[in-house]
């Protein structure tokens, strides 16, 4: 039951358009305005900073407690991770290294498929960017610590958000590889090759989700975020 759980569970918590509910609150149909999409970065430019981060947790975190609770039922046999919860542990089941690295990145899979084709939004969703984030926190934590200080170098460079997000995305199953060879897991042939698929297949779909922006990076009318300079007093 939990291989099967898991998955459903995250296509359902990924599903709740946070964008959406936030900017409805507040009195704004968020697809109406700027990007029309209804990820952080959107809502951040439309609705308020405040507003915006709060989106960006919350949007995380789509991602990052289903695969936890899947990592908690579904074990490796005689492994447990580190990120897994005792409170379930009683839920758990053991099964064979594959099937768990599997399922545990299908789980992921499902939170960000919910976020980007949520059905309470016509199937039109975010980028996945931030619930993605939440996924290899609790996948791999150390290699979201990466992806960060790239995105990050990115927008300072460029203060795209969309290309920032397209580099992050494009050096992910990068990432991933570097880290199996690092812990020496590509040399003796123990690295999660159910993940480095998910990362490639990840990074493809959040640069197709970013082709709009693409072509506006191209034209040159993409919104760049820019410094406001500060008011003097006279």
């Amino acid at each position: 039951m939990q291989l099967w759980l898991c998955p459903v569970l995250a296509f359902l918590l990924g599903s709740i358009p946070f964008g959406l509910l936030i900017a409805k609150a507040k009195g704004i149909d968020i697809r109406q305005h700027g990007s029309g999409n209804i990820g952080a970065t959107n809502v951040l430019r439309i609705v308020g900073k405040k507003y915006g981060i709060g989106c960006l947790l919350l949007d995380a975190l789509k991602g990052f407690v289903p695969v936890v609770i899947a990592i908690s039922l579904i074990q490796f046999e005689g492994m447990k991770n580190p990120m897994s919860m005792n409170t379930l542990a009683a839920y758990a089941h053991d099964f064979s290294m594959p099937t768990a690295q599997i399922f545990q990145v299908f789980t992921g899979l499902c939170a960000v498929l919910g976020h980007n084709y949520t059905p309470w939004a016509g199937f039109k969703g975010g980028k996945g960017i931030a619930t993605s984030a939440g996924v290899f926190i609790a996948l791999m934590p150390a290699a979201i610590v990466i992806l960060i200080v790239i995105w990050m170098l990115a927008f300072l460079i460029s203060r795209y958000v969309s290309l920032a997000s397209i580099i992050a995305a494009a050096a992910l199953p990068l990432v991933t590889l570097w880290g199996s060879w690092f812990h020496g897991k590509i040399q003796n042939d123990t690295w999660n090759k159910p993940l480095f698929v998910f990362t490639v297949i990840l990074a493809l779909l959040a640069i197709w989700k970013h082709r709009s922006n693409i072509v506006r990076l191209r034209n040159g009318t993409e919104h760049r975020f820019t410094r406001k300079p500060k008011s003097s007093n006279v």
